[in-house]
């Protein structure tokens, strides 16, 4: 990759981070004030890919 490409990727995302910015914040802002967050509907559907992935690691090597 040059060195135009990569100073032109980086300025995209800094304008992505910019135009995503409000949203991100409003989400953060909103998920602190949640009373009872459900981390296991999220950990366990990721500790399945985890294991899948160390898996086909396994399988493949």
């Amino acid at each position: 990759m040059n060195l135009w490409e990569q100073i032109l990727l980086g300025m995209v995302a800094v304008i992505v981070t910019f135009l995503f910015w409000p949203g991100i914040k409003k989400a953060i802002e909103q998920s602190k004030n949640v009373e009872n967050p459900d981390w296991a509907g999220a950990l366990i559907p990721i500790g399945v890919v985890v294991l899948f992935i160390i898996f086909l690691i396994s399988v493949s090597g």
